[in-house]
């Protein structure tokens, strides 16, 4: 599909009446129609409990099918619910991108005595105590689902860490020992040794556990016929086994199945190394970028012209995907950066404008957040603008005109297909203007912003070129429908808000 977007589907705050996967499916037509090609769901196996929002996970097999942690269903729905969703979508051509949480496991069925070393929490490589048996919550067995899929049971010698001693109540990070027993090398070295982050830590160096993991995914990838897998917490796997998994995938399923994941460490150099150590077999959420719309939201110095610095989607284009905002940057969650509401327009359409990236839409963003400690209306109609003119004019060559510390615009050239202009210029200080060059082929069309906010027409000169304005602190995006007279820049303006009007979307 020609400019693809991915709709996150999912924030933290979300209810757990258990009726997502039926309102997922009944949306599914109109996710089509406005511009979605792929969904990226939220973590399908059975977590800790229905309110889990699915990264406590606990049995990979258990997709909603099993009396397992007091309901058959998940936070999300049952299993049954989740394949009508996903066939829905795929009816739709809207490709469905699951959630792969492999990185620890958690509500253990029972706990279980084993040598062990608390350590320090900020450098996990220092122990911060005696070696000592301890009894962790490491045991699982699955009793609901009694070996149906895989009669793999995990004990301690499956991990590497855990978090809590039952026999003391003591908390901490305690490292399991054992012969050739470790934390990863190949993962993040912030805090020492970052292989360790929550419940009990997956040892993906173990060899039972490397053939249940291979079994699972083949298993999750012919279950739900789904076309991608989105790898959570990918800073804390050992980068080895997650470049011979994601090897084993393309090698196996080829460009029928999409992976890109989560690896976040600030820091073009760490994510550029990950890329590379793992043969760039999957792409990456452009963490920089992020941090770089979260700077430009609250500096009223940021320079504007540096927006792309050092970001993954300028220097790996072809292995990126670029967002805004997700579940973890939300208010209240762990990796909480929100880029202020009064800069997220702008920040999307950096994103859903130009021509690199794999840009993806937060649900957070689209249709809101309904609880925790900052609910917000969702960004529909602004986004559905952007959807619609990335959809219908966001094409072919692109030039930048990035002239001032506050003013900055970009020019896409249109293509065969889509033989239309589009001006997006952007403001951090007052209104302003900036001189785009479309090239004299394009002398004397004409432009309309149809973001609504400027009612200017705006004509090229005879080589090519015009002053586009912007309102203070917002942005405009003037089109050219390949017209040269105003009736048909206006006929056209009208379709325009008409496919706008049209029943907002609620998940």
């Amino acid at each position: 599909m020609a400019n693809a977007v991915i709709l996150q589907t999912f924030e933290w705050e979300m209810g757990a009446e258990g009726d997502f996967y039926k309102h997922l499916a009944r949306m599914a037509p109109a996710l089509a129609r406005r511009g979605f090609d792929a969904v990226w769901l939220p973590p399908a196996s059975k977590a800790t409990s229905v309110n889990d929002v699915g990264y406590g996970i606990y049995d990979l097999y258990d997709l909603g099918e099993f009396d397992q942690k007091g309901q058959i269903r998940t936070k999300y729905g049952t299993k049954e619910e989740l394949l009508d969703a996903i066939k829905a979508l795929q009816d739709q051509g809207i490709k469905v991108n699951m959630d792969v949480v492999i990185n620890h496991k958690a509500g253990a069925d029972y706990t279980e005595t084993f040598l062990a070393q608390p350590v320090q929490m900020d450098n996990r490589n220092e122990p911060a105590g005696e070696e000592r048996d301890i009894d962790g919550w490491t045991g699982f067995n699955f009793p609901g689902r009694q070996d149906k899929y895989s009669d793999f049971h995990w004990n301690f010698n499956h991990f590497t860490g855990v978090d809590f001693d039952q026999k003391t109540g003591e908390k901490g990070i305690f490292r399991i020992l054992g012969d050739n027993k470790n934390w990863a090398e190949g993962v993040s070295h912030e805090n020492g040794n970052f292989d360790y982050l929550m419940f009990a830590d997956i040892n993906h160096q173990h060899p039972d556990v490397q053939k249940d993991l291979y079994r699972w995914v083949d298993w999750m990838v012919n279950e739900t016929s789904c076309d991608g897998l989105r790898f959570d917490a990918l800073k804390h796997i050992d980068s080895a086994f997650i470049k011979d998994y994601t090897q084993y995938l393309t090698d196996k399923y080829g460009d029928k199945l999409y992976l890109f994941g989560e690896f976040w460490s600030p820091g073009l150099d760490r994510m550029s190394t990950f890329l590379e150590s793992t043969s760039f077999n999957l792409d990456l959420f452009d963490v920089d970028l992020h941090f770089n719309f979260c700077q430009a939201a609250t500096d009223p110095n940021f320079d504007l012209r540096q927006v792309f610095d050092q970001s993954l989607v300028q220097n790996f284009p072809m292995n990126t995907v670029t967002f805004v905002d997700n579940h973890d940057t939300q208010p209240g969650q762990s990796l909480e950066s929100f880029v202020d509401r009064s800069f997220k327009e702008r920040a999307y359409a950096l994103i859903l404008l130009r021509k690199d990236g794999y840009p993806c839409v937060f649900a957070g963003d689209y249709f809101g957040i309904h609880g925790g400690p900052a609910p917000q209306e969702g960004m529909t109609d602004e986004l559905e603008r952007l959807l619609e003119l990335r959809a219908s004019y966001a094409y072919g060559e692109e030039r930048d005109f990035f002239v001032d510390p506050h003013f900055i615009a970009w020019a896409r050239l249109g293509d065969e297909t889509f033989p239309f202009q589009l001006a997006t210029v952007i403001s951090s200080a007052g209104d302003g203007a900036v001189e785009l060059d479309f090239g004299p082929i394009h002398a004397g069309k004409i432009f309309r912003d149809y973001t609504g906010r400027i009612e200017d027409i705006i004509t090229l000169d005879e080589n090519g070129k015009a002053s586009f304005p912007v309102q203070g602190q917002s942005l405009s995006c003037w089109v050219s429908p390949d017209a040269r007279d105003q009736e048909s820049l206006d006929k056209d303006y009208k379709k325009f808000l008409e496919n706008l009007d049209r029943p907002k979307l609620e998940i």
